[in-house]
């Protein structure tokens, strides 16, 4: 009999769900996904959730179980209650995530099944730890440079959670000081160095573009302010990279996201600026990684929750 995790990504701008097996692959058909977006209601991001379940339940085998839920989410979580608050989508705030899912499969399969909840960097991390581009690194960083900037962390071979679920939300870090009446918002990595806000500093410079692909081109001819652009990123990137290192000791980090193909040297960029921000040497032995992931990396990272919760810190 195969056993499948149920798995859910809940991003800044869309749900989706899949039936994964023990070998990190989608079930084919039983992928969905719903958009969502800043201006969505809370009816609606729960519609969207509802419906991405239903199909992907809906493609399960006659002879198959589900085994587990995973869901990994937009952050903040709040793992003792079950809750979601992603900051892109402020229609929830302390919604019941483990609530609602739970209830769609055992109302759909007449039984309950387990679930785990965590944040959708701390997920990510687990992918690439499984099947990705960290596999068999026992000290490891996991960040995705997109619509937001997300991360998770690998240590002692061990998935780090933290009291409340959100250890590794590496977007939320501070990286420059605030100068008066600033928010500690506007310096922060996500701020800083992910692909929407860093089109938005773009233009403020006098950039025509509106899109990351309009950055990517204009880095690709040389224009001024895209180069200044994507470096400013990059630089964000690595010091963040070389203040976690620094207090935990890493051995590899995987980059990946969309925003991080911006240009070919991205990576190139952020592993010089760890090499020259650097305080102590052996932050610098970290190795800097293209993720070995797809577009599929988010339901992997939900469904590692089930197949790899021995991993579960």
């Amino acid at each position: 009999m195969s056993e499948f995790a149920l798995a859910v990504d809940i991003g800044g701008t869309k749900v989706e769900s899949a039936l994964v097996d023990s070998e990190g692959v989608l079930l084919p058909g039983s992928r969905d996904r719903r958009p969502t977006g800043h201006g969505s209601t809370s009816e609606e991001l729960a519609t969207a959730v509802s419906e991405v379940v239903a199909h992907a339940l809906a493609a399960l085998p006659a002879d198959a179980t589900v085994l587990g839920i995973g869901i990994g989410s937009a952050g903040p979580v709040d793992l003792p209650h079950g809750t979601v608050s992603p900051i892109n989508l402020p229609a929830w705030r302390e919604f019941p995530i483990r609530e609602l899912v739970a209830g769609l499969v055992a109302s759909s399969l007449g039984n309950a099944v387990p679930i785990t909840l965590r944040l959708d960097g701390v997920s990510l991390a687990l992918a690439e730890h499984w099947v990705g581009a960290t596999q068999g690194v026992d000290n490891a960083l996991a960040i995705t440079v997109s619509t937001g900037v997300g991360g998770g962390l690998i240590v002692n071979g061990r998935l780090l959670s933290g009291g409340t679920g959100n250890a590794g939300h590496i977007g939320q870090v501070q990286i420059a000081t605030r100068t008066p009446g600033e928010t500690s918002e506007s310096v922060t990595l996500e701020v800083l160095a992910s692909g929407p806000h860093t089109v938005r500093w773009a233009q403020e410079q006098g950039f025509t573009g509106e899109r990351g692909e309009d950055l990517a081109a204009g880095y690709a001819t040389g224009d001024a302010i895209a180069v200044s652009a994507v470096r400013r990123s990059a630089t964000a990137l690595g010091e963040a990279i070389t203040a976690v290192t620094t207090l935990l000791d890493l051995d590899v980090v995987a980059i990946g996201g969309g925003f991080s193909r911006v240009s070919p040297d991205y990576l190139d960029l952020v592993r010089a600026v760890i090499d020259e921000a650097a305080y102590n040497s052996y932050a610098t032995r970290i190795r800097v990684v293209k993720s070995g992931l797809s577009d599929e990396s988010p339901l992997i990272g939900a469904a590692a929750l089930v197949h790899q919760a021995h991993l579960l810190g």
